[in-house]
């Protein structure tokens, strides 16, 4: 049994791509917690979308083992986060498992928008943070500007910053033992009564829902009867241990470990992220851990089956992540155009995007995917409130009084010479101009109110092509606002399509009904008979195009002769064409509906 006093809980913090994972590897072989042969790069990032892509996804939690200069062996629980806005909710739970965090900010970039807000979040769990500058074996690294950079920014004295590569390892044993040094030891008492934070889960085909949890007090054994506080159900655990990486089996885990539980639960429902363990007997028990708060989803969009037969089969996939990622939501709905699928809440674009490819992948699903949109609130004219996270649940606009959206302060870091072009941007998206802080001589971080709606789309992807590449944002919602906006509904030969409509600001309804029109012309395939495009506000038509029909040269056979031969031909050719318009519908591709994504402004 390790010595409360020997162990120390922490966690990697950083902006996404300055080298969290590849610290997290050298860690493991400093610590020897790895084969040499078994070691590869990014070790913890185990999924193939994070291995494919570079970035961390999921947080992943390991033991280690260290023996430090004053001759004792240190056990070290590190939790890697991902570094991903859209992936924040990871880092919280990591974050709750902890008692101090190393941040990381590249030496050769500096401070970006997700450093300073996880710095902030590390600030809130108050937690020991210890600054480390990473790349600088890189020729353009610039530690000492960047260590001053980190002090204007996080406030945080950054004089004894330590200075690494993680690439090469130089300098890395020090960071091992500062982590000695400058993080508390857990507190909590072994002999208590058992408090254990779950803070993520995994489903195993074979043993059920696999637990990852953070004990606080108590100790945990193989054969005993647990309790889950929030969902009040009981197991019996059949086995526990420690990461490091891969499962490891112990015959105890006790206060201030960090390890796993199988208890052979099947149903996913039983499990919460953020729930307490205690003990089954009353006697025992112990009050619940204050857990995280539930995480809310702030973009929308629908998933349905491709065939309608895998409903059944789409919702237990839509389980699993659910289970493995707690800020995912869904509820079934129901189209016109798609039939029956879900309405899914995500954190953001990104979250969205991987969450579609893992059930691809992971889960071999044949999805249709809508265009995404975030949550509005309306005033009624009865005096209530109503949500609405779909165009499709706006009621009759005679009821509406007023609409409201959601409001988010972005912060963008960028280099002083690309003020101008974020200027610009953030005002073409009806953005606020409030408050510009100075990083040293070359950053500058400027914050604007923006509705949500305009950044969800393809403002990142702007930002980047403005900044040549050096821009960062983050944001963090704020409230709802009231707004002119109107319901922009797309008709395809005459009938509304749902999963096509959008809810946008008056002032740009027109162009962005006229550039979807345009796109949605070349996704859609030609039929044997013309296809009207249309756009619509209210009872108001604001846009049309046409998609051409397919046409066969029925005169092609007509040699010579009087005109009104050809023309006779044409009428019946004519006639046909009408009659299968009228029977006929319109095959619409899964394109199609992600056309809504990409209209925004172009140039």
């Amino acid at each position: 049994m390790t010595d409360v006093s020997l162990i120390r809980n922490f966690s990697i913090i950083a902006h996404v791509d300055h080298g969290k994972s590849t610290l997290a590897d050298r860690l493991l072989e400093l610590t020897q917690t790895v084969d040499r042969r078994q070691m590869k790069e990014q070790l913890l990032d185990d999924m193939e979308l994070e291995r494919e892509r570079g970035i961390t996804i999921k947080a992943r939690s390991v033991a280690m083992r260290y023996k430090a200069q004053d001759g004792k062996t240190y056990l070290f629980n590190l939790i890697d986060t991902p570094g991903h806005v859209d992936f924040n909710y990871e880092v919280l739970k990591s974050l709750q498992a902890c008692e101090g965090a190393m941040l990381l900010v590249d030496a050769s970039q500096g401070v970006e928008a997700q450093t300073v807000v996880n710095a902030v979040l590390a600030e809130q769990a108050k937690l020991t943070v210890i600054p480390v500058l990473n790349k600088i074996d890189l020729p353009h690294a610039r530690p000492d500007e960047v260590a001053a950079e980190v002090e204007d920014a996080i406030c945080l004295p950054a004089e004894d910053a330590i200075a690494v590569s993680a690439k090469t390892g130089v300098n890395c044993e020090l960071l091992l033992e500062a982590i000695v040094k400058q993080i508390p030891p857990p507190t909590g008492d072994p002999a208590a009564k058992l408090q254990a934070l779950i803070f993520d889960a995994i489903y195993d085909d074979y043993r059920g829902v696999v637990i990852y949890m953070r004990v606080r007090e108590g100790t945990i054994k193989v054969g005993e009867e647990i309790r889950m506080l929030a969902t009040g159900k009981s197991y019996e655990v059949t086995e526990v241990g420690r990461l490091a990486p891969r499962m490891v089996p112990e015959k105890l885990l006790h206060a201030g470990e960090v390890g796993y539980l199988v208890a052979n639960i099947k149903t996913l429902g039983d499990v919460k992220v953020g729930d307490t363990l205690t003990h089954e007997k009353e006697s025992l028990r112990a009050i619940a851990v204050p857990g995280f708060k539930d995480a809310k989803p702030m973009v929308f969009c629908g998933f349905y089956p491709t065939n309608s037969g895998d409903f059944d089969d789409l919702r237990k996939s839509l389980e699993k992540m659910r289970l493995n990622d707690s800020s995912f939501s869904f509820e079934p709905e129901t189209s016109d155009a798609l039939g029956f699928g879900f309405r899914c809440g995500f954190l953001g674009l990104l979250h969205m995007e991987i969450i579609q490819q893992r059930l691809e992948r992971e889960e071999d699903m044949d999805l249709v995917q809508t265009a995404p949109n975030v949550t509005y609130r309306l005033q009624l004219t009865n005096g209530e409130t109503m949500t609405v996270r779909s165009p499709s649940e706006m009621p009759d606009p005679v009821r509406i009084a007023a609409y409201m959206e959601p409001i988010v302060e972005v912060r963008i870091v960028v280099p002083t010479e690309s003020i101008g072009a974020v200027m610009k941007l953030a005002t073409d998206r009806r953005g606020i101009y409030e408050k510009t802080e100075y990083y040293g001589s070359q950053r500058v971080m400027i914050s604007f109110a923006m509705p949500f709606s305009e950044i969800i789309f393809d403002f990142h992807d702007r930002l980047k092509s403005a900044t040549r590449g050096f821009g960062t944002m983050d944001y963090e919602v704020r409230d709802y606002e009231e707004a002119d906006l109107v319901k922009v509904r797309i008709m395809v030969s005459g009938e509304d399509v749902d999963a096509l409509s959008f809810l946008c600001h008056r002032s740009v309804a027109d162009n962005r009904g006229r550039k979807i029109l345009t796109k949605l012309r070349k996704e859609i395939p030609r039929h044997m008979f013309e296809v009207a495009l249309q756009a619509a506000v209210g009872g108001k038509i604001i846009a049309r195009e046409n998609i051409r029909a397919l046409a066969k040269n029925v005169t092609a056979k007509c040699y010579g002769g009087d005109i009104t031969r050809k023309r006779k031909l044409l009428e019946k050719q004519k006639k046909g064409k009408k009659r299968m318009k009228q029977v006929g519908n319109v095959e619409i591709p899964q394109a199609a509906f992600l056309s809504v994504l990409s209209s925004g402004d172009e140039g």
